[in-house]
Parts: structure tokens; sequence; C-alpha cells
């Protein structure tokens, strides 16, 4: 299923590329040295012009996924921090409760660690 959407659109971008370089009506035309390009090339290099810029907007979308990735778990850290902040102030009765269970969590991770 995935493979069939995903050669569907690849035939949908082709289409629509197809008809922006070979069909005239549009305003955007390739000007070089001062001159509108015309003849068989010009559609050669509006392609080669897109796969430059396709390639340059991969190059970039992997770029902002890595800072994504790592801003988002700076800022998923600091909400948890927060979290854990408010609910300290929320519930302040839950602090008798939870020193205990640390003290507990400490000594098993201790016995774990030593067997």
């Amino acid at each position: 299923m995935t493979k069939k959407v995903a050669i569907a659109l690849a035939l949908v971008m082709l289409a629509i590329v197809a008809w922006g370089l070979l069909v005239e009506g549009g305003p955007t035309s390739i000007i070089i040295n001062g001159h509108e390009l015309t003849g068989p090339l010009k559609g050669a290099i509006g392609v080669a012009g897109l796969i430059v810029a396709s390639i340059a907007l991969f190059c970039a979308a992997i770029l902002l996924v890595f800072v994504f990735a790592g801003v988002g778990l700076f800022v998923l850290g600091c909400m948890v921090f927060l979290g854990l902040i408010l609910a300290g102030f929320a519930f302040p009765f839950l602090l008798l409760l939870l020193i205990p269970l640390a003290i507990v969590w400490v000594f098993i991770a201790l016995i774990r660690q030593g067997s």
C-alpha cells in the first residue's frame, strides 16, 4: 500500500514538473547574461536547476530533522522537570511518601548492582 502511494505521488510530482517546464503559460523565464533562454536545452537547464534545488532542500530537511529532534528533546526534558516541580508544589503531602520510596529504590538498586 505504501509503495503504491509513493509511486503515485512520484508520478504526480513528475507530471507537475513536466507541466511546469514544457507548458509556456507561466511568467517564469530563465535569463542568462541578460538574454532569455530559448531552444531545446531550456527544459534540460530547468530540470538541472530543479535537481540542484531539490538536493539542497533535501539536505536542509535532514539538518532540520536533527535540529528539531535535539531542540525537542531539550524542550521535553524542561517540561518534565517543570512538571515535577509543579507536582511538588501542588501535592506537598506526597513528599512524605516519596522520600521513603526513594530510599528503598536506592537500596534495591545497590543490591542489584552488587549481584
